[in-house]
């Protein structure tokens, strides 16, 4: 009987039996790191444990926050509406059915004092979702850790801060690409001095994969958009080996789970090898660190307990691929933002592995797999032919400038669909193994009086506020704009003196343009 032909999400042919070793050289912890950044991994230090979350108002965000860090997450993960995201204030007309619904809408710095009320910033470390308005948002978190007292030389987090995958997958841009770099830019050379434990971008794949890519798009996509955020900072002058050290990256984790695994030992390989051929020299500088949450994407409406196996599936993923960070979703999700029990089982998923499995008592505990070495090989290979094109187009602003990663991805997105609605692919509780039995899971749901709550905060806020000044602030961010020089403590000073999220916004509105696509 001929043999079956099998392949993983990204094509990639499935040997029926792996029996030839791949060579494994190197230690954990090693150049080229494909094997974990550290020697010890898990052993020493578990991966943080997040939970993103963020919805309504800053004042029920910040409950939800001080439920799970009562529960056991260690570190923060800040989800933000779409006006937050896109750089309107809840009460612009642009922002109406939208306010809270997402995420948590954050107009100023007094909803920022709201949302980590309770919340010491020098002993948290926060991740926040935000990617054109990231400089904003930074800003008030530093200027909120400033009136905590805090030391700005010993906050940690990390600002996602990624705009090229919006252009290439998500959508929610402002500027065109060459401010939109130049502000990301501003935020590498400002950090590096100011706040050095301050992780100032997070490239991200996960929303290349949420918009339909596979695993080695995601992984190539992820790599090459990392690439040019170093040329765009050696443009300016930056030192490679200051700088890189505080990128890092953002992957999503799907239901295969050696493809997913392969995917990760792969990534760390392949960007050691991108910063090296870019000048750095330092170990540190040449590391892939990343954070993973669960796929979004893969969640079914139908049946949705049976997320919880998926999403627990794919944590998997994440851990035998040393990731540094984990993010679970809700088995909920694909119905409505997570309730606090469907939260709390995502977190539980994450101890269960980190306590309970023993996946942790060893340092890349699938090396030497005769399938998992070849397939990451395979992987990297695949990865690096789609970066070689890339590279061919000028890179990845010019790539998306030309479309090719936009056709791609939609490209696999039909074939995926397409096999699932064939029945080719199999989607428990969807396309096999279905029930006609009614779903009565309690969904969480956000109301539109949100939005005239904010409203009403606005109101108070410039009614309170030194208006003379405030103009005075936007007016310099302005000016400032049009020069070469660092916008950031503008910026800072700015949301100090009580200015909002979408003045800032609509003020470099009206010097840079808005990217039309």
């Amino acid at each position: 009987m001929a043999d079956k032909k099998i392949v993983t999400d990204s094509g990639i042919v499935i040997k029926q039996l792996y029996d030839e070793p791949v060579p494994v050289s190197e230690k954990p912890g090693e150049f080229p790191f494909t094997r974990g950044v550290h020697p010890a991994m898990y052993r020493d230090k578990l991966w943080t444990m997040r939970q993103y979350a963020g919805f309504s108002t800053a004042e029920e965000s910040n409950k939800r926050y001080h439920y799970l860090l009562k529960n056991g997450v260690t570190g923060l993960s800040v989800a933000f509406d779409l006006p937050t995201q896109i750089g309107y204030d809840s009460d612009s007309e642009m922002a109406e059915g939208e306010v809270g619904k997402v995420g948590v809408a954050i107009d100023s710095l007094e909803d920022m004092e709201i949302l980590f009320k309770g919340i010491e910033l020098k002993d948290v470390s926060t991740s926040m979702t935000i990617n054109s308005t990231a400089f904003i948002l930074l800003a008030l978190y530093i200027a909120l850790a400033k009136k905590q007292g805090a030391d700005l030389k010993k906050i940690s987090g990390t600002v996602q801060n990624d705009i090229l995958k919006e252009y290439a997958a998500r959508g929610t841009y402002i500027y065109p690409p060459a401010p939109s770099m130049r502000l990301i830019t501003d935020i590498f050379e400002y950090c590096s001095k100011e706040v050095p434990k301050w992780n100032t971008i997070s490239i991200s794949g996960y929303h290349i994969r949420e918009a339909g890519s596979n695993a080695v798009q995601e992984l190539a996509f992820t790599l090459a958009n990392g690439k040019a955020y170093l040329q765009a900072a050696l443009k300016k002058g930056l030192d490679i080996n200051v700088f890189a050290q505080r990128l890092s990256f953002f992957f999503n984790a799907h239901n295969n789970l050696f493809e997913e695994v392969a995917k990760f030992r792969a990534a760390r390989r392949m960007w050691a090898n991108i910063t090296r051929s870019l000048g750095a020299t330092d170990a540190k500088a040449q590391m892939l660190r990343f954070h993973t949450q669960t796929g979004g994407s893969t969640l079914t409406a139908p049946q949705p307990k049976n997320n919880i196996v998926r999403v627990t599936l794919q944590a998997l993923s994440a851990v035998l691929g040393g990731t540094q960070s984990l993010h679970t979703n809700g088995y909920d999700e694909a119905l409505s933002l997570p309730t606090e029990e469907a939260a709390n089982i995502a977190l539980r998923s994450q101890q269960v592995i980190a306590f309970e499995s023993g996946v942790t008592d060893t340092v890349d505990p699938l090396a030497g797999s005769y399938y998992v070495e070849a397939l990451t090989n395979e992987v990297e290979a695949a990865a690096w032919k789609l970066i070689e094109k890339i590279d061919a187009l000028g890179g990845s602003v010019k790539a998306i400038e030309q479309g090719f990663m936009q056709e791609e991805i939609a490209r696999s997105a039909y074939i995926y669909n397409k096999a699932i609605e064939n029945g080719e692919k199999v989607i428990v509780g969807v396309n096999k193994f279905t029930t006609k039995e009614e779903d009565k899971t309690q969904l969480l749901r956000i109301d539109d009086s949100i939005r005239q709550v904010q409203t009403e905060k606005l109101k108070t806020l410039r009614a309170k506020r030194d208006n003379e000044k405030a103009k005075a602030c936007l007016e310099t961010i302005k000016q400032k704009a049009a020069t070469t020089e660092n916008l950031m403590p503008f910026v800072i000073d700015a949301v100090e003196h009580l200015c909002t999220l979408g003045e800032i916004s609509d003020t470099l509105r009206g010097v840079w343009g808005e990217y039309r696509g």
